[in-house]
């Protein structure tokens, strides 16, 4: 996870006390860290991050665990933001082009050895899809998990991006692209077709289809892209205006957009496909490109925090982030006269027509929001890195949340901060910010020929498809 802590500066007490007052923290909260020599850094934030997918990928498999120090299952869109993370590390000279395609290439071998097949105990996927969730010794399905439709296809966005990153002709490379290439061609997008026009979001060996399928904007957005741009089982043209067809729009300050309540929804086809520019039928009417629209959403994740309406502790102007994530153990409580539902693991955000908030916050909603509006994220990473150092930074950068509301009925304490690094919160955090920084993971996707052909399939132009 996340390691290497060097630079080290001083910051004055009355700044610091001002950024307390401007997040307004609660006087009942966990006394803050105090610790002020290592003030936070992006750069160093990246490091630590990157080291979470080169220190804990498993020796034999190559999958990225779910979430660490808990060590329960791998996650394969986890490994599909670890294959992505080998090229920032590249770049930024933590490891060298030889090793990361060294484990870039020892993954691709183990992705493709792994067993295709439709039972329900001993295959890691079927149809080219692989399971949510696979286990740490065999990497075949975990208990009783789906085939899952989005996961597969965030794996599949890191095998593009690692296929378009390695172009180079010593046989590591080389086999880099083939494997890439015919672990995309095999995955059979249009068999998770479901009749109403739309991907289904997963099969079960045990049952077949879930009855849920991916329609109004979320995260399945990149397997729409995907799927049309297969060169082998693509999926009907149709598709995307099915899909456009159920989003729901709300109002931010006066500006419309496209709204869906958890904040991750908004980044991860983010992390893939640069929208600066470039627009499809629904967003031409609407006279603004997805980019812009995730732009608003975190605004408005931000100002639903600042508003605060139900009184969480700790929220303000850069202590915000509704998103899924971790959180306390699920627990209905009364807290100072009030009842609280803490939530554990859940899809937190906010909208006028759903809200799910417990007051827990999660760093990767402002960091994986960083393209979108850096003046905003960079404040609200910065305060949590050096409010609650102690408690929620370690060794892998941050850890998954935190939620000051939360208090122990049988000892008093007050304050939860998760132990854990979860693997897709870090992957998010980690591309995103390079993203902001070089625009590295956007422009390894505009060379490939499958998401081109994807985004010109759902009717996208201008820009940079020019």
């Amino acid at each position: 996870m996340y390691r290497n802590f060097h630079f080290i500066k001083v910051i004055g007490v009355i700044g610091f006390a001002l950024i307390l007052l401007s997040c307004g923290v609660n006087q009942d909260a966990p006394p803050v860290s105090q610790v002020t020599q290592y003030p936070f850094n992006l750069e160093e934030l990246q490091e630590r991050t990157f080291n979470y997918f080169w220190d804990l990928a498993d020796k034999d498999n190559y999958q990225i665990p779910d979430r660490y120090p808990t060590l329960t299952f791998s996650s394969i869109a986890a490994t599909g933001f670890g294959l992505s993370s080998y090229l920032v590390g590249i770049e930024k000279g933590y490891i060298t082009r030889e090793s990361g395609a060294e484990r870039t290439l020892q993954t691709l071998r183990a992705l493709m050895s792994l067993p295709q097949n439709k039972s329900e105990n001993e295959a890691s996927g079927y149809h080219g899809f692989y399971y949510h969730f696979l286990s740490n010794d065999g990497a075949t399905r975990y208990k009783k998990v789906e085939l899952s439709s989005v996961d597969t296809g965030l794996l599949m966005a890191g095998i593009l991006s690692v296929m378009s990153y390695f172009d180079g002709e010593d046989n590591r490379e080389v086999e880099i692209r083939k494997l890439a290439d015919t672990l995309y061609r095999r995955v059979n997008w249009n068999w998770m077709m479901t009749d109403n026009g739309l991907l289904s979001m997963g099969w079960k060996p045990e049952s077949g289809f879930l009855d849920y399928y991916w329609e109004g904007y979320s995260e399945g957005m990149i397997l729409y892209i995907l799927a049309l741009g297969s060169p082998t089982h693509s999926i009907p043209e149709d598709s995307w205006n099915n899909w456009t067809k159920s989003y729901r729009r709300e109002s931010f300050r006066g500006k419309s957009y496209v709204a869906y309540p958890a904040l991750f929804t908004h980044q991860y086809t983010h992390i893939y496909v640069d929208f600066r520019g470039i627009k499809d039928e629904y967003m031409e009417e609407m006279g603004i490109d997805y980019f812009e629209n995730s732009r608003r959403a975190t605004y408005a994740n931000r100002d639903y925090c600042i508003r605060n309406p139900k009184s969480c502790k700790g929220y303000g102007a850069n202590c915000w982030g509704l998103t899924a994530c971790d959180g306390p153990p699920y627990q209905r409580t009364t807290i100072e006269g009030k009842e609280w539902i803490f939530l554990g693991y859940a899809a937190r955000g906010a909208s006028e027509q759903n809200t799910v908030d417990d007051g827990t916050i999660a760093p990767t909603a402002a960091g994986g929001s960083m393209p979108f509006a850096p003046e905003i994220c960079k404040p609200a990473l910065a305060y949590m890195w050096n409010t609650y150092y102690r408690q929620l930074v370690g060794e892998y950068g941050f850890k998954d949340a935190f939620n000051l509301t939360w208090m122990n009925e049988m000892t008093g304490e007050k304050g939860w901060f998760d132990k854990d690094y979860l693997g897709i919160d870090q992957g998010a955090m980690l591309l995103q910010i390079e993203n902001y920084r070089s625009g590295l993971i956007w422009e390894m996707m505009k060379k490939n020929p499958y998401v081109v052909t994807g985004l010109k399939k759902a009717g996208f132009k201008g820009g940079w498809l020019q």
